[in-house]
């Protein structure tokens, strides 16, 4: 059955694709081989061909039909070598290192050329966000417009339509995607950095807005090449976009010190020390900052700048002043997406 689904598949030159998080074992092998674009991101597993014959010819009868089938898909001599020597009662989960070396995934331009096919006969015998964070200000994931995709020149295939094209943006207030920024410009609303982002061809994935009105110079889009690290800044509103292949985000739980409302300056934290040394990570009040929130014992810092030193604590000490000293409070938030909106 899955040999006859597949051959369908073929004729009818459609696209498969496994999801990241599931599983194509077995018969179901067959049928995304059989995909004229296929892409695997989630798991591609093969074993021993074989076959209910109970006669030896009729046996090597099925197995010459299978393998004349894979043939006839451009499955490559490798890929069926793999096949052979994996016993039926065994697995073999291609790595992703296999999947390149196989050429397992084929883009549609790789599905026009001339297949790379495998002329071999049944055998006799077969054996079974931004770098600097933003600062003050506030955002309101309502003033991102809904704004249509702008579709570019080049002309996506099924496939990519599919795992590629973004329909839709997930939209956090208070979240930064720190740092893999592409490129930062000036715009005037979190709708034209959204439309910025789109324009690009899919290579920007995501972008952070800074909404601060008192900051009237300098970027306040930044555009990402990826999710970055996530972190709590009340004055960024975040998009993340989406692809049909992709589900909704769910909701995500992190520490933070809020770069606004949870660091003051010229104070001190005493006692609750992290350890007899100051952190070698913390050259900055940013970087003592961001150590604390990657330590999962820390709740607070101190960070003398005279000294350039930064004190992780494990307790919060009585507060008091001290001249030249940052301290940061951490807290555990929880985001999820404001809105999601859809670019269709």
């Amino acid at each position: 059955m899955g040999l006859l689904i597949a051959d369908d598949i073929h004729q009818r030159k459609l696209a498969t694709y496994i999801p990241q998080g599931s599983k194509c074992y077995s018969a179901c092998s067959y049928v995304f081989l059989a995909g004229h674009e296929r892409k695997v991101d989630g798991e591609l597993g093969v074993h021993q061909i074989s076959s209910d014959a109970p006669d030896l010819v009729g046996a090597q009868l099925a197995i010459s039909d299978i393998i004349e089938v894979l043939n006839r898909f451009g499955t490559s001599m490798d890929v069926m070598h793999v096949m052979f020597k994996t016993p039926p009662d065994d697995m073999h989960v291609f790595t992703r290192e296999e999947i390149e070396r196989y050429g397992l995934n084929r883009s549609a331009t790789e599905a026009r050329g001339s297949p790379n096919t495998a002329n071999i006969s049944a055998p006799l015998n077969a054996s079974p966000g931004s770098d600097p964070a933003p600062e003050q200000a506030s955002g309101s994931a309502t003033d991102v417009p809904s704004t249509a995709y702008v579709p570019t020149a080049d002309k996506f295939s099924p496939l990519d339509e599919f795992t590629k094209r973004p329909n839709r943006i997930a939209v956090y207030t208070g979240l930064d995607l720190f740092g893999d920024d592409i490129s930062s410009v000036r715009v005037d609303d979190p709708g034209e950095c959204a439309q910025r982002c789109l324009v690009m061809n899919g290579q920007c994935k995501a972008f952070t807005f800074n909404a601060n009105p008192k900051i009237k110079r300098g970027p306040n889009c930044f555009l990402k090449s990826s999710t970055g690290r996530a972190d709590g800044n009340s004055v960024a509103l975040s998009g993340r976009f989406l692809s049909a292949s992709e589900a909704d985000p769910s909701s995500l739980t992190l520490g933070t010190i809020d770069p606004q409302s949870a660091l003051y300056d010229d104070i001190d934290l005493p006692g609750g020390d992290l350890s007899r040394q100051p952190e070698p990570s913390g050259k900055t009040p940013l970087d003592c900052r961001l150590a604390c929130i990657d330590e999962r014992q820390c709740v607070a810092f101190t960070y003398i700048k005279q000294k350039r030193e930064c004190w992780l604590k494990g307790a919060i000490g009585t507060p008091r002043y001290g001249k030249g000293m940052v301290s940061g409070l951490k807290k555990l938030e929880t985001f999820s997406p404001e809105r999601i909106i859809s670019l269709d």
